[in-house]
């Protein structure tokens, strides 16, 4: 995951909640925290330098001032996708040294844990 950053200049977590939104759409911030495994004080830090970058963009809910709803820029979404292409590559490069049947394995295990 190193590569990402080099690359895009993401961490893993960043990346993570660019993704999530990309490939879910709109959400809140409270839901996005909960889809990619973030407790609120990290998906809060991550969306703040998101859209420091203007890679999201965050509105109120007028129905609940409490929620706050996240969805990707332009900028995002173009990031998004490239990065999201970037990450099969580092995933298929991880698992290649395992066959068939211990990828299947592997996967089923790390799905366990998280």
């Amino acid at each position: 995951m190193a590569e990402l950053g080099d690359a895009f200049d993401l961490t893993p977590t960043q990346y993570a909640a660019l993704v999530k939104l990309y490939d879910s759409g709109e959400q809140s911030q409270n839901q996005l925290g909960r889809l990619v495994a973030m407790d609120p004080a990290t998906i809060q830090g991550v969306i703040r330098r998101l859209e420091r970058r203007r890679l999201i963009e965050r509105t109120m809910d007028p129905a609940d001032r409490r929620r706050t709803w996240l969805r990707l820029t332009e900028a995002g979404r173009t990031l998004a996708a490239v990065a999201r292409t970037f990450g099969f590559r580092v995933s298929e490069r991880t698992l290649d040294p395992l066959g068939p049947d211990e990828r299947t394995l592997f996967l089923s295990l790390l799905g366990r844990l998280i």
